[in-house]
């Protein structure tokens, strides 16, 4: 891992950035060209949710370990409320079948890479 050796940190994290940003870019597109969204989105959606539970499972065994977040309340309320989101964005964007179902995804994946980055504050607090 890079930095503190906390397991949230590290390629799978930015991946997870990158990813994220990305499916946002691409939802952003379709919301101003006034179109729904796309397979494209979704499958974004779903290759980011891939990362995300590798990042939730590295956690875990981190967990397993005998290794401490800093904030555990904080950690496994961001933990599982980013587990939650590509999903979400996918029904979501799937019950609203417009370009506000592009905007759903684009600002899900806006929120993940700042998700991200507070469950590292939380790990590095006081552990890892």
């Amino acid at each position: 891992m890079i930095g503190t050796g906390s397991p949230v940190d590290g390629v799978p994290s930015v991946a997870a950035i990158v990813l994220s940003l990305l499916v946002a870019a691409w939802a952003l597109v379709a919301v101003l060209r006034h179109r729904a969204p796309d397979r494209v989105q979704l499958i974004g959606l779903a290759v980011l949710e891939l990362v995300l539970l590798g990042l939730a499972v590295l956690a875990g065994v981190a967990l397993a370990g005998g290794e401490r977040p800093g904030e555990p309340g904080a950690f496994f309320g961001y933990l599982v409320t980013l587990v939650f989101l590509p999903p979400l964005a996918a029904v979501l964007a799937r019950m609203e079948p417009t370009r506000w179902g592009s905007a759903i995804v684009c600002a899900i994946c806006l929120v993940t890479p700042v998700v991200v980055v507070r469950l590292q504050q939380t790990w590095e607090l006081l552990g890892g």
